[in-house]
Formats: structure tokens, C-alpha cells, sequence
């Protein structure tokens, strides 16, 4: 089906849908894992390779999605991503142990990793320059939205074991429906115009772009499918341009990423019960609403960060974020570890909220916008997949580490977040000195720049060397 037969809401809607995924199944996990551990009488370790499994499958599935969809295109890889989405959802309902919840997990975790690799990719190359910001947004403020219901559906099927099933069975079972949706939209998406361009489907590749630009009368899609064959067009230098000119992406991408984890917003996400439990006494009910309320804020604050997305230069975004982050953080740590238990706990429950709107509004939609613009058309799928597995060994690192750090620091939360100060600030020099500026740009725009720049330096090498 062509594009024209679809509203261009739907298209970034189902394109963005992978997010959504990617946010339930990371955080359907964190009110699921007592019910499992309980059930199958598993210990805190194997619990923690269960809800850590999927991290695994994630970084396997996010580096080898992106010369996949290089060579095959977006929209065949979401088709298979959205299947991954359903086998791994149906096992985990019906897993009967450790063993086939952790294959399960893995499945998902391949699912979780192709999505995150393949959407801002994806996404980046349907949307026009003026609203590439807002649109790749819509990506983070799916996987908020996932995580929210995934604590929604927590709340929901807890204590109730319905038609024989346990509950922690249909919190997990309840991916299946939005993989459903996933997997019916990505067979009905269009192909990236930028894609088919690639792979000399000129005319498709016309027709997706006069169907996604047709509500905004300043853009000529035909002036833009002349500048995505000029690209086209450039020599090709394969997966060697990842380490030529394509380099200063590349560490660009993988930094980015890695802070967005490093700063450690899921140690929020996974373990903020645990947080209000062990490091200040308070009952798991009380605790898991807590998570339900910062879900909440970093919904509602992605939300806002989508309507501005294109009114201020990335750059700015990101440098107000890290302080933010730096300081609400900062700040943290410096009371747990001067005031009583009981004291603190107000201040750090909205000091937690602070950081949650410095990074929802910034690095958590603007490191996977920028992962899909930064990275030249014909390696872009792999540019997307380096930057995108780097996440998730960031990811990894935090989530294996917290509970270890509030061990050490005695559950005194002070001490992880004072580490996680740290990388904030070491964020705020590394925006200033080695992020590119890419909003109102297009994408063959950043990428001719990318190809001028290392052409002057190329010259300039060459002459040091004449001499």
C-alpha cells in the first residue's frame, strides 16, 4: 500500500509505535519480578538476570539490526521487529521457569534493541527539516508512554489471577496488544523515501514524499527528492566511512548515548521502588505509586519537550537539561548524606522529579533524534545501531550497578546519585564542545557539511605533508 492511502499522523504514529514497546517491556518488568521470583522460588540473583536478560538481547539485536536495514529497508525490519515483539511477549506469559523466562526475555530483548536501532532512523527520514525535532520526539515520548502504562498495567492486574492465570501473566501478556498494532502498521507503512532513493526507486520514493508533505505548502518535495539523489550520489565508501569522515559521528553518537544512560535515569526507572523501600523505610505500596507518579512527570514532561523540540537549537536543549540534571542531583546527594533518613525523604522524592523533567525535556527525546540525523544516508542504519547498542550497554552498566552502589554507600541513595552527578557534569562540557548543532537543517544538508568538513581536512593533511 503507497502512501497516499495513509494519513501522515498514522504513519509517524505507527512508526513511532516501537517506542512504546520498548518503554512497556522495560517497564512492565519492575512490578512483574517479586510475583516471579515468589512463584518460581527463584533467588535475587536469578531475578536480576531475569529483568537484566533482556539488556542482553537488546545490545545483540540493536548492533546487528542496522546493516540489516541498510541492505533490506525500515519498514521489512520493523515488520520482523514487531514479530520478535509477539513471540517474546506470548513466551514470557506462558513461561514455565527460570530458563524459558529468561529465552523469552532475550527475544524480547532482540525486539527491544532492532526498535530502538530502527525507529529514530526511520523516523529522522520521513519528517521534513522544520519538524524533525517534534516528530522524532514522538519516539521518546512513546517510550514514556509505554513505561507509564507498563506501571499502569502493574497496578491493574495485581492480585488478580484471572482465568487461571497468574497476575504477573498478564502483565506481561498485556505487550501482546500493542505488538499487535506494531506489527499490523509496519505492513502498511511506507518505505523511507530517503531508502528508496538509495535503492533507485525514484518514483516510490516521489509518491512517499508528495503524500508526507502535502499539509505543509512551504516544502517542495520535489526539490527535496533532488537533494536526497545528489547524496545518493556521492562515492560510496561503504562501512569505511563510518571511520573516515563519518568518525566525529560516530563518537558523537556513542557519547551521547552512554550519558543518556550514565546520568542514570533508569536506575529510576527500574528500581525506584527499591529506592523509597530500602533507603527510607517505606511500604512497597506507597513505593510503587511513587513510580507511578514519576512516570507521570516524565510523560507529561515529554509531552512538552516535543512542543518545543523545534522552537530552540538542539544544543541549548541538551546544555539546559545537564544543568538541570546536575544540580537537582547534585543537590541530592549532598542532603542524604547531611540530613536524617526521615527528612530527606521529601526533598528527595521532589528533587527526583526535577531531574526527571531536566532529562525528559532534553537528553532522553534529543540523543535518539540526533543518532538519526548525524550519520550519512548509505551507513546511516549502522550509525543508528552503534549509537543505539552503546545505549544499552549504558544502560546495562547502570542497572547491574545501582543496588550494588546503594549497598556500598549502606542504602543511602546519596552516594549512587552523587556518582550519577558526576557524569551530568561531565555532560554539560561534552554538549559544548562536541555536539553539531542540526536543528532546521535537512539531513542531506548535515550530511554535505559532514563531507565538506573532512574534505578540508583532508586537503589540509595533505598539504602539511607536501611540505
Amino acid at each position: 500500500m503507497r502512501a497516499r492511502h495513509l494519513s501522515t499522523f498514522f504513519i509517524f504514529f505507527f512508526g513511532a509505535l516501537g517506542g512504546l514497546l520498548f518503554g512497556f517491556d522495560t517497564g512492565i518488568i519492575s512490578g512483574a519480578s517479586p510475583l516471579i521470583e515468589s512463584n518460581f522460588s527463584l533467588g535475587t540473583e536469578q531475578t536480576g538476570f531475569i529483568v537484566s536478560s533482556v539488556l542482553i538481547g537488546s545490545s545483540v539485536g540493536a548492533l546487528s539490526i542496522g546493516s540489516l536495514s541498510d541492505k533490506f529497508g525500515r519498514k521489512r525490519l520493523l515488520v520482523l521487529a514487531s514479530i520478535l515483539f509477539l513471540i517474546g511477549s506470548g513466551l514470557s506469559m506462558f513461561a514455565m521457569g527460570f530458563v524459558s523466562m529468561i529465552i523469552a526475555r532475550i527475544i524480547l530483548g532482540f525486539a527491544v534493541g532492532s526498535a530502538s536501532a530502527l525507529t529514530p532512523a526511520y523516523l529522522a527520514e520521513l519528517a521534513d527539516a522544520p519538524h524533525r525535532g517534534s516528530l522524532g520526539t514522538m519516539f521518546q515520548l512513546m517510550i514514556t508512554l509505554g513505561i507509564l502504562l507498563a506501571y499502569v498495567s502493574n497496578l491493574g492486574f495485581l492480585h488478580h489471577n484471572l482465568l487461571g492465570l497468574r497476575d504477573w501473566r498478564w502483565m506481561l501478556g498485556s505487550a501482546l496488544i500493542p505488538a499487535l498494532l506494531l506489527f499490523i502498521g509496519s505492513i502498511i507503512l511506507p518505505e523511507s523515501p530517503r531508502y528508496l532513493v538509495e535503492k533507485g526507486n525514484i518514483d516510490e520514493a516521489r509518491d512517499v514524499l508528495h503524500e508526507l508533505r502535502k499539509n505543509n505548502p512551504k516544502e517542495d518535495p520535489d526539490k527535496e527528492l533532488a537533494d536526497i539523489q545528489m547524496v545518493a550520489n556521492q562515492p560510496k565508501g561503504g562501512l569505511k566511512e563510518l571511520f573516515t569522515f563519518a568518525r566525529p559521528a560516530v563518537i558523537v553518537a556513542i557519547l551521547l548515548m552512554l550519558l543518556q544512560q550514565l546520568v542514570g535515569i533508569n536506575s529510576v526507572i527500574y528500581f525506584l521502588p527499591q529506592v523509597f523501600i530500602k533507603g527510607f523505610g517505606f511500604p512497597e505500596s506507597n513505593a510503587i505509586w511513587i513510580s507511578v507518579g514519576i512516570g507521570v512527570v516524565n510523560f507529561v514532561c515529554t509531552i512538552l519537550a516535543y512542543n518545543i523540540m523545534d522552537k530552540f537549537n538542539r544544543k541549548t536543549i541538551l546544555l539546559f537539561g545537564s544543568i538541570v540534571m546536575a544540580l537537582s542531583i547534585g543537590i541530592l546527594s549532598i542532603l542524604n548524606f547531611t540530613l536524617q533518613v526521615q527528612d530527606a525523604a521529601v526533598p528527595t522524592m521532589i528533587l527526583i522529579g526535577i531531574y526527571i523533567f531536566g532529562f525528559a525535556v532534553s537528553w532522553g527525546p534529543i540523543c535518539w533524534l540526533m543518532i538519526g540525523e548525524i550519520f550519512p544516508l548509505n551507513v546511516r542504519g549502522v550509525g543508528t545501531s552503534i549509537g543505539s547498542a552503546a545505549n544499552w550497554i549504558g544502560n546495562f552498566i547502570v542497572s547491574q550497578f545501582f543496588l550494588e552502589l546503594l549497598h556500598v554507600f549502606n542504602n543511602n541513595v546519596g552516594g549512587p546519585f552523587a556518582v550519577f552527578t558526576f557524569f551530568a557534569v561531565v555532560s554539560i562540557f561534552f554538549v559544548i564542545f562536541m555536539v553539531p548543532e542540526t536543528r532546521g537543517k535537512s539531513l542531506e544538508e548535515i550530511e554535505m557539511e559532514m563531507r565538506h568538513k573532512a574534505a578540508e581536512k583532508s586537503a589540509e593533511k595533505a598539504a602539511k605533508e607536501a611540505r
